[in-house]
């Protein structure tokens, strides 16, 4: 369960940055899941509360945003969500019905935010 480690290292990265403000307490952290991440979002709030139960982060909240496949049509340049779960198949354009499109995101596992309570 890979997981484990990504929530860890999201854990890691949140108190890096709550170590940049002196007297400062950790108190939430966001994720952006993309839905071809590989990542089961329920996995990882499993882990995460796994690894901070019991230390001085039991209360940090982890919120994660699930982001869907998005495309660009390299015709019209419409930008739209793809019902395509494969990176490597594309959904014609909704706007002009082109096939003439690329993926633009949906792999991401990204850190949006660091919510920190300052002294």
């Amino acid at each position: 369960m890979h997981e484990v480690g990504i929530a860890n290292s999201i854990l890691e990265a949140g108190r890096t940055e709550t170590a940049r403000r002196p007297g400062a307490k950790l108190m939430g952290i966001g994720v952006r899941v993309g839905v071809l991440s590989g990542v089961d979002v329920d996995a990882l709030r499993f882990a995460f509360e796994c690894i901070i139960a019991g230390t001085e982060d039991e209360k940090v909240v982890l919120t994660a945003e699930n982001c869907p496949r998005m495309n660009r049509c390299e015709d019209c340049g419409r930008e739209y969500v793809s019902p395509q779960l494969s990176p490597f198949t594309d959904a014609p354009c909704p706007g002009c019905t082109s096939h003439h499109t690329s993926f633009v995101s949906g792999d991401q596992l990204d850190i949006a935010f660091v919510e920190v309570e300052e002294p």
